[in-house]
């Protein structure tokens, strides 16, 4: 009811009551953190944000009122020890050295550290440390040993935070959105929190596997939304927090910066966090970019003009924020252009407002009132267009700032003047934040949700987890338009990639049917793997898996009957060529041949391993049990390389 309920509160009835503590502590406050003195737990400190005698902003670390305050007795009675307190919306956090209670560490930008009790501090900024540090653990067996979370990853330290070492050792980008080229390899660009855009394979050729230092850093603060030029494969467009896009040359190191920007005088415009930028996937070289309107941009950037009204409600109750830029609000957050029709855009905003233009922005259709009751007003999170029916596409509502953490997925037949819900047995609580239509087969469907990702071979009546990934939000889902790869951007985990869905894709009840399928493979090329040297650095640095060299088969088995699998190889000639084999395993399996004989056909001797074999194309027998079935294989070697 309007009142100012905040304060630390104790109990010693193990919370069956409650009762607040004032004596020296500020009386109006807001985010507050704590740290108990383990050796005597009398001993407390606490971080306190108050506005009293007016607020600090956001590059002020100190506080009027507020700050770090210390109590002896238990919480009856407190001292201010000093006025820093870094930006309490972002962190409030503060820890006391478990052996040495006048050891403590403040939670900010970078890691402050007093050693008398709080009254004065050392800013530990030059230490080779992310800023925005937001977690701290002390080891409590041995307080010389910290270890830090910060937006740029993990850190530890085994002298009291006077040197760190960063945790590398294991995949934790915060993947906002990705997007691919068709090179061969192909790359990924995408968009990292705090930490830049990027731009990095899909695969490498060497036994190291993919390292960090085979990304490029294209520049920008937070990084989001990025996507490649069709005609320069040197030249990359991304975007960072509020809206600023540019442009990066691979080749050059050129940065262009293209952010639309009113004249001087002209209100100006607003821009979420997390802006969306794309390319059309109908006119080359056309560019959209959403913020409170939405616009155009072609000529690399270069031009650009408005091509629509303020799409919000303009609340400007909500709108108005004071912070870094992810406080604003009032934005399309949610856009996309029909892959069928030129200048058909969805537009969603982070108030609920849902629009369609089917003239590139001449006129638009408000289709708020037409969406379902339950996500009325909501934060729309993505919207997918068909690629098969132009009347079709979904939408996912992130509900979780309301409250609400059910997954809302809804599917229009058209044009949007009505939806149903797709979210079918999704996890009840998982907020949807994508859906994705596959490209080849409209009643395949892959959601990425709060906990993980998953798929429906029925659009979206039944849902299925797609195994193999931790439990983390997925953010972006991509299906390559050549590999068929689908490609998968997490926030926390970085990314990752299976391998060639079209066994899903293809999938129909005929093939769940049988006893056995094997699916056709994809051509497969032949190359030497280099040896790489990272290799001999054991786990210290991270290695991103590469797929296995050579063809991959990937089969479908209905039971289990005792039977094993075999794949007989051989070439035009009939001549045997390779045998592989495996155990029958229900479900889908894969096996994957690196396209030199098997031993048991041609047994390698010397010191040169086996050869690979020739470009041609190769018949596959497929056998379990009673089931017998054959596809063909088609291998590509580089000219020059020398071959069986």
């Amino acid at each position: 009811d309007g009142q100012d309920l905040g304060g630390i509160f104790k109990s010693t009835d193990g919370g069956a009551t409650w009762r607040k503590l004032t004596n020296g502590l500020p009386g109006q406050t807001g985010r507050i953190g704590l740290a108990v003195y383990p050796r005597n737990p009398k001993v407390l400190y606490a971080v306190v944000q108050s506005g009293e005698g007016g607020t600090s902003g956001i590059d002020d670390p100190y506080s009027r009122a507020g700050g770090v305050f210390r109590t002896d007795d238990g919480g009856e009675h407190w001292t201010r020890q000093s006025r820093l307190n870094p930006r309490p919306f972002y962190f409030s956090q503060v820890r006391v050295d478990p052996a040495d209670d006048q050891r403590v560490y403040l939670l900010g930008f970078m890691l402050h550290v007093s050693e008398d009790g709080g009254k004065t501090w050392r800013e530990d900024r030059f230490k080779s440390v992310h800023p925005d540090n937001h977690d701290l653990v002390i080891d409590p067996r041995d307080p010389r040993r910290l270890v830090l979370g910060t937006d740029g990853g993990v850190y530890q330290s085994l002298n009291r935070a006077e040197s760190w070492h960063h945790l590398n050792n294991y995949p934790a980008g915060e993947f906002y959105r990705i997007q691919v080229d068709l090179s061969d390899p192909y790359r990924i660009c995408g968009g990292l929190q705090d930490n830049l855009n990027w731009v990095g394979p899909s695969r490498t050729r060497t036994k190291d596997g993919i390292l960090n230092s085979d990304w490029i850093n294209i520049q920008g603060g937070d990084g989001f939304w990025c996507f490649f030029d069709p005609d320069d494969p040197d030249l990359v467009y991304a975007e960072s927090q509020g809206g600023f896009a540019h442009s990066f040359n691979l080749r050059t190191g050129e940065t262009r910066f293209l952010q639309p920007s009113p004249t001087e005088g002209q209100a100006g415009y607003r821009f979420n966090w997390n802006s969306p930028f794309i390319a059309s996937p109908n006119s080359t070289g056309v560019m959209y970019l959403g913020g409170n309107h939405l616009f155009k941009l072609w000529d690399r950037g270069k031009q650009w003009k408005m091509i629509s009204p303020d799409l919000t409600t303009r609340d400007l109750s909500r709108m108005v924020a004071t912070g870094s830029g992810a406080e604003n609000f009032g934005v399309v957050y949610a856009l996309a252009e029909s892959p069928r029709v030129k200048g058909m855009l969805w537009a969603g905003t982070d108030d609920g407002k849902l629009w369609i233009t089917r003239n590139e922005g001449e006129d638009w259709t408000d289709l708020t009132a037409n969406l379902p009751p339950e996500v009325k007003g909501e934060w729309l999170t993505r919207i997918e267009p068909s690629g098969h029916d132009t009347a079709v596409a979904y939408l996912a509502v992130d509900a979780h700032r309301s409250g609400k953490l059910a997954a809302y997925a809804y599917r229009t037949t058209d044009g949007g003047r009505t939806w149903r819900s797709v979210a079918g047995d999704l996890p009840a609580e998982g907020p949807v934040k994508v859906v994705r239509e596959d490209p080849a087969n409209p009643d395949l469907l892959f959601a990425g949700t709060e906990f993980g990702l998953y798929v429906s071979l029925d659009r979206g009546v039944r849902w299925h987890r797609f195994g193999g990934l931790p439990t983390v939000a997925v953010d972006d889902i991509v299906i390559h338009p050549r590999e068929r790869d689908l490609v998968i951007a997490t926030h926390g985990r970085s990314l990752f990639i299976v391998d060639d869905i079209t066994p899903l894709e293809q999938l129909t009840r005929v093939m769940a049917d049988s006893a056995a399928y094997l699916f056709p493979p994809r051509p497969a090329a032949g190359y030497y793997q280099l040896p790489g040297w990272n290799e001999w650095e054991g786990s210290a640095v991270y290695r991103g898996e590469n797929p296995p060299p050579g063809a991959t088969f990937t089969y479908w088995i209905r039971e289990f009957t005792g039977d094993g699998v075999s794949l007989a190889i051989t070439d035009s000639a009939g001549r045997a060529v390779a045998n592989l084999s495996a155990p029958g395993t229900p479900g889908f399996s894969r096996m994957t041949w690196n396209l030199t004989p098997s031993s048991d056909v041609l047994m390698p001797y010397g010191g040169e391993g086996a050869k690979l074999v020739r470009s041609g194309e190769y018949t596959v027998k497929f056998t379990v049990g009673k089931v017998s079935q054959t596809v063909k294989l088609k291998v590509t070697i580089p000219e020059g390389v020398e071959t069986r």
